[in-house]
């Protein structure tokens, strides 16, 4: 920034408040159902899920005059309105100055492989309507004199479609459509958690007919756990990505995402292998990125040993102070974990470096006081010795300040302010960090409309698996409020949720309480807590950044042990909060079985190193190299081209994972639409493929 911006703009763009949620709607009854006393409610659809997707549908189908209600676990606890970065990220159409074109936006989208080009040309043509509305309901998108969105180059972004609010976009964007929600008054029901999808039917006919929850404040003494039950045709399963899968991550806490709810119904999720790791601050403080200006401000890394002592493990890996400057610094936007970047002394090798300190017992910090120091025998830090392209942005920022806290001070004090609403003062002292799990790739499988495989089930936001191996940055924010909207247009198209269920469900529901209250067993020496420690110590040790076969075969079976003894011997509970967690954890269990099998198939069937995971190997083809000399241990596979091409999917068939491929879906760019030929299909619905829904 070139002026003085007021504390009180900083404020509002870094403390946002939320606005209060209405007062519940009541039961329509209460039934006696396995010895409890189980409220009923009653919608069209069922939006599970608070966050910017789950909100966009539910705002778009009460538009549309859809009966539509949200339940949520926590209201405003989510990703969406408790995560971020320095500047975070939305991803949609238009360059700064020069337009755009949604077919070359549709390739950039899903360059990284394993991707439905269909799905990439949807979220590219629907991203300038998603912004405009976004605009209208009051989101504070900067603008030029003239109008012009302000933009930027964010990863996997070669031409610059990155605009930003700040530190806490998606949080922004989490108010505004809560704002318009509450003002079409759609009913919430918080502190409610989805426990199981009811279904009806079976093989292709098979359909949903309600959720089972357990609600705080359903709790009686005839219904210990809070059980309620919400009958409806159609859910929209928006509930988060599996942020409790890893140690080491960078979610809020609480995150456990639907998953495991997903699977045990029979939906069919795809691409679990693809995730994204970078560098933040963990969530046993404060949870953040550490991109953009954070690293572009170039401070100094160095890690701390048991004794206190430093060490500057960067220069072991860099072989100039040039060179390991310019590769923090491009961490801003190559923020994610990605393996070919280790080669070449390119930026990833700033995340392996990290990754090793910590692995080693080490803390690892950035002082914002002090530039990088020198590699030994090498000339100091400067920053008229950078690279061409860090100096280019520098100049152009404007940020040729001394030390490294003016910098960031010049570029985003917004970056600043936001740690010390959290206690953390950057500009006083060093801020420790790590390499984290940041976001699922993967999810649920589904196609252009948000579809599921399972008839009146729709996923979007992270839940939903429509992003490939790579994504760039703040694509994931555009595709939940693109898949929010098409999701609503399609539920309202056919006409299922315009008035609240009346079926009578009474024996699904019987049994699927009878499954729960089995899965819940107080005498069980499986903890809420052993479980956790078993499930996030395994992921992040053998299915974070560096995989190797013989390790994620081995987890895989000690995820299968844990998942079989959870159904045999039952989750342990001593208090009815303790019961929901039990059952996000029995749910949590089955999603990293899912994700290992997923990964061990794939590593299995050859698979190579891309996106957010090494696979390394002994004879991989690929080898970085480090100034010290070459890194054998870390020596890994390239990945194959027909990988690219498809993807896998994961499906429970009784108590088995089950996996199979399917080649991506294709997108015609030679196909045109002609108005006077395409505009009746419009018109009377076609375009929805309503013939599929039953």
């Amino acid at each position: 920034m070139t002026m003085d911006v007021p504390q009180e703009i900083l404020d509002a763009l870094t403390d946002v408040d939320m606005p209060r949620l209405p007062p519940e709607a009541v039961p329509s009854e209460v039934i006696g159902l396995s010895g409890i006393e189980v409220p009923i409610y009653r919608a069209g659809c069922i939006v599970v899920g608070s966050g910017a997707a789950g909100l966009r549908a539910a705002v778009e189908l009460k538009r549309r005059g859809d009966d539509v209600v949200i339940i949520s676990q926590s209201a405003w606890g989510g990703t969406s309105a408790c995560s971020g970065s320095d500047k975070q990220t939305l991803h949609t159409a238009n360059t700064a100055d020069q337009g755009d074109n949604y077919k070359a936006m549709a390739r950039a989208i899903r360059s990284g492989g394993a991707m439905d080009e269909d799905t990439a040309y949807v979220e590219a043509v629907g991203s300038s309507r998603m912004m405009a509305s976004l605009q209208f309901l009051g989101l504070p998108l900067p603008q030029d004199p003239l109008g012009g969105t302000l933009r930027y180059q964010t990863d996997h972004d070669e031409v610059g479609r990155a605009t930003s609010c700040g530190p806490r976009t998606s949080r922004l964007m989490v108010k505004v459509l809560a704002e318009e929600a509450i003002r079409l008054e759609v009913p919430f029901y918080n502190q409610t958690t989805a426990v199981k999808i009811l279904t009806e039917g079976s093989g292709a006919d098979r359909h949903v007919v309600g959720i089972l929850a357990m609600r705080a404040s359903d709790r009686t003494e005839g219904n210990p756990l809070g059980i309620a039950l919400f009958v409806s045709g159609v859910i929209v399963l928006a509930a988060g990505g599996p942020g409790e899968l890893y140690r080491d991550s960078v979610y809020p806490n609480g995150c456990f995402g639907s998953l495991g709810l997903a699977l045990e119904a029979g939906v069919e999720l795809v691409n679990l292998t693809e995730s994204q790791f970078g560098i933040g601050t963990r969530r046993e403080g404060f949870p953040w990125n550490l991109s953009g200006t954070y690293v572009q401000a170039i401070p100094h890394i160095y890690s701390v040993d048991s004794e206190g002592a430093e060490h500057h493990f960067l220069a072991v890996y860099y072989r100039s102070t040039q060179e390991l400057a310019s590769n923090v610094f491009r961490k801003g936007y190559q923020w994610p974990f990605h393996a070919t970047r280790m080669l070449d002394f390119g930026s990833s090798l700033v995340d392996l470096a990290i990754f090793r300190e910590t692995a080693a017992g080490r803390r690892v910090f950035m002082d914002f006081n002090r530039n990088p120091l020198s590699v030994l025998g090498d000339l100091p830090f400067s920053l008229e010795r950078l690279d061409e392209d860090v100096r280019d942005y520098l100049g152009k920022a404007g940020a040729d300040q001394d030390m490294p806290i003016d910098r960031l001070k010049h570029m985003n004090p917004l970056a600043i302010e936001l740690y010390r609403r959290y206690k953390i003062d950057i500009a006083e002292e060093p801020l420790e960090f790590a390499v984290n799990n940041q976001h699922m790739n993967g999810g649920i499988m589904v196609d252009t409309w948000g579809r599921s495989n399972l008839k009146g089930c729709y996923a979007v936001g992270e839940a939903a698996g429509t992003h490939g191996v790579t994504r760039p940055g703040g694509a994931a924010l555009n595709a939940g409020q693109v898949f929010g909207t098409r999701a609503a247009e399609h539920i309202s198209a056919n006409g299922r949720a315009k008035r609240a269920a009346t079926e009578n469900i009474t024996a699904m529901a019987e049994a699927g309480i009878a499954e729960i209250l089995a899965a819940l067993r107080a005498d069980s020496l499986l903890t809420v807590k052993s479980i956790r420690s078993q499930v996030q110590a395994r992921m992040s040790d053998k299915a974070g950044i560096l995989c190797d076969q013989e390790s994620v075969s081995g987890a895989l079976i000690e995820a299968r042990k844990l998942t079989a003894e959870i159904r045999d011997n039952g989750v342990a509970y001593s208090r009815a909060a303790e019961a929901v967690r039990g059952v996000q954890w029995r749910h949590m269990a089955l999603a990293s079985e899912a994700v290992l099998s997923a990964l061990d198939f794939f590593i299995r069937n050859g698979g190579g190193s891309r996106g957010a995971r090494a696979i390394c190997d002994a004879e991989g083809e690929s080898l970085p190299l480090a100034r010290s000399g070459p890194l054998q241990d870390y020596r890994f596979r390239k990945e194959r081209e027909a990988h690219r091409k498809e993807q896998i999917i994961v499906r429970l068939d009784g108590d088995e994972i089950r996996l199979s491929t399917r080649p991506n879906r294709s997108f015609d760019e030679n196909a045109r639409s002609f108005f006077e030929r395409d505009w009746p299909a419009w018109l009377i619905g076609l375009i929805y493929d309503r013939g599929t829904d039953g």
